[in-house]
């Protein structure tokens, strides 16, 4: 609708007619409604800077986003035409994302089978989503890359689906993450056995200790009644000899009891069988000793720990209770004494000599040969087996906690873990390599000293 406005008229002294009654006031609201136009279109302009400077925002606040994730995420349509992509994804793809804009998503996939495997995927679970279902994806060098994807319908307000999207994750990364976890929840797992392993070689210690103790004082009352008895039948055997010297020859009745008694072989196998009373208590008192010595085995009370004495204790104890024949040769200088522990170092070399007994038990002639010398201020000994070696893969973990080539149940893999903290502790080292003649060879330095 267009007003029309009739011409002004000249004011009073012009030269053109005079403005009718009321014309100046039209003029004046025209103006002013022409103001508050004006004052609206001024604040219209305002709140749509502001609107546009928060739509533009929000935008790169999306974009941001976008480009700081590491999942792949992709915006299809309902057709799965690729609408939105981010970085991400045109780093795994090598193409830009102008260049995927309008493709195809199925053409993302490796290969036919699994652009079929996504089709029937997609179509069959798209509106109810997809939910961890790996892929394997071309990359942009031409490998496969296997990804963790996720679809999620679009819809429009009214619910009709517009289109699809889709996000991703690397499985290698997942792989990864959960290999460290494993690797935690393993080192968890082995410092729990530790810990156990720990607690029980310290009740152990302590049941040895105790029953150490109760053995030693009827083995110290045993052994001295033995050595009294032993100056008894000293006394008894020459007054006997008396006797029967002072005896009348022909005394029948006397020389016939002496003979059914067994008088004279009494009397000669009686030191005898003292000596080895004596010899079966003074043993049992070496063994006592050892076991409250092998008690005290995380106590590190220095002292002069004779060597020679130590592998000796060992051997007869791992030889005595071999199932089969196992032939140790020991060949050691004399009077070896390192500083340290006596019973943590006894722990080694029957770890050491157990060790070598169960390696060669298949062999024919089951043997250990043991080696010492002073090499450079150190006491070296090498335990040589003829079992049937270390296989090359194993060498590089023998000292690994929990590690065993046994069988399950026939070794807890934490004798030579625990071997090798004691000699390092010691200031010595604990190695082993294949021997040159066949079997295996471990080598134990320690600081020695000679006296």
């Amino acid at each position: 609708m267009s007003t029309t406005v009739p011409p002004a008229e000249p004011e009073s002294g012009d030269s053109g007619s005079p403005l009718p009654p009321g014309g100046e006031q039209a003029w004046i609201e025209v103006i002013q409604k022409m103001d508050e136009v004006y004052n609206d279109l001024l604040q219209y302009e305002v709140a749509l800077e502001e609107k546009n400077a928060a739509l533009e925002e929000s935008h790169q606040f999306i974009e941001s986003v976008l480009a700081s994730m590491s999942d792949i995420l992709i915006v299809c349509d309902r057709n799965g035409g690729i609408e939105e992509v981010n970085p991400s994804l045109c780093h795994i793809t090598g193409k830009t994302a102008e260049g995927l804009l309008g493709t195809a998503l199925f053409e993302l996939f490796a290969d036919a089978a699994e652009q079929a495997k996504a089709r029937e995927v997609f179509a069959r679970y798209g509106r109810e989503g997809v939910h961890d279902c790996e892929f394997f994806l071309r990359a942009g060098d031409g490998a496969t890359v296997p990804v963790s994807m996720n679809c999620t319908p679009r819809v429009s307000q009214t619910g009709k689906l517009m289109g699809m999207v889709v996000t991703g994750r690397p499985v290698g990364e997942l792989r990864r993450a959960y290999s460290a976890l494993r690797q935690a929840h393993d080192d968890l797992k082995r410092t729990q056995g530790q810990l156990l392993h720990a607690e029980k070689m310290v009740s152990l210690g302590r049941l040895v200790a105790g029953v150490a103790h109760e053995l030693n004082n009827p083995i110290s009352f045993v052994l001295g009644n033995v050595l009294s008895l032993q100056r008894y039948a000293s006394r008894l055997e020459s007054y006997l000899g008396t006797v029967h010297a002072s005896a009348a020859a022909d005394d029948a009745a006397v020389q016939d009891m002496r003979q059914q008694l067994r008088i004279d072989r009494i009397l000669a196998d009686m030191p005898h069988l003292i000596d080895g009373m004596i010899e079966g208590a003074e043993r049992t008192r070496d063994i006592v000793d050892a076991l409250k010595r092998f008690s005290a085995v995380d106590k590190m009370t220095p002292e002069q720990v004779s060597l020679n004495e130590v592998v000796e204790r060992s051997v007869r104890w791992v030889v005595q209770s071999a199932a089969a024949r196992f032939a140790v040769e020991v060949d050691l200088p004399p009077k070896l004494v390192c500083p340290g522990s006596s019973g943590q170092l006894q722990q080694v070399v029957m770890n050491l000599v157990q060790n070598a007994c169960d390696a060669t038990a298949g062999q024919p002639t089951a043997q250990l040969k043991i080696v010492g010398a002073i090499e450079a201020g150190r006491a070296v000994l090498r335990f040589i087996d003829n079992g049937p070696g270390i296989p090359a893969e194993h060498l590089g973990r023998l000292f690994e906690p929990f590690f065993t080539t046994k069988p399950v149940g026939q070794g807890t893999g934490l004798g030579l873990s625990i071997s090798y903290g004691i000699v390092d502790r010691h200031g010595g080292s604990l190695t082993a390599h294949n021997a040159a003649t066949g079997g295996a060879e471990f080598i134990l330095a320690l600081p020695v000293e000679s006296r």
